[in-house]
């Protein structure tokens, strides 16, 4: 006998050990870290763009910045396909590039 919280709703069918989830797109290596470093200014800056899949299917475009050694602010943007969400984060990370940031290696 099989006890349930939720008794009106139908139990999942058994998984099979071959059974697997749905593949995520390959987005692990997406992610680009800049840094603006200036001491005479007193300006240690950092900006993050990573691209991270949601549970809707579509693909979130993930910035954080703010000053290095600090929690920084994020922003998540929804795009519906990875392409979409890849080509954002290039102009992004050109327009960061523009304004003196540099890729952390």
């Amino acid at each position: 006998m099989q006890l349930s919280l939720f008794p009106d709703l139908p139990t999942p069918a058994p998984r099979s050990p071959g059974d697997r989830p749905a593949p995520v797109p390959d987005l692990v290596r997406a992610g680009i870290l800049l840094t603006r470093i200036r001491p005479e200014q007193n300006e240690w800056r950092f900006y993050r763009l990573e691209l991270w899949p949601d549970l809707f299917g579509q693909v979130c475009l993930v910035r954080e910045w703010g000053r290095i050694g600090r929690p920084g602010r994020l922003r998540l943007d929804p795009f519906s396909d990875s392409t979409r969400a890849r080509s954002a984060r290039d102009r992004l990370a050109g327009a960061k590039r523009r304004r003196g940031y540099q890729e952390v290696a």
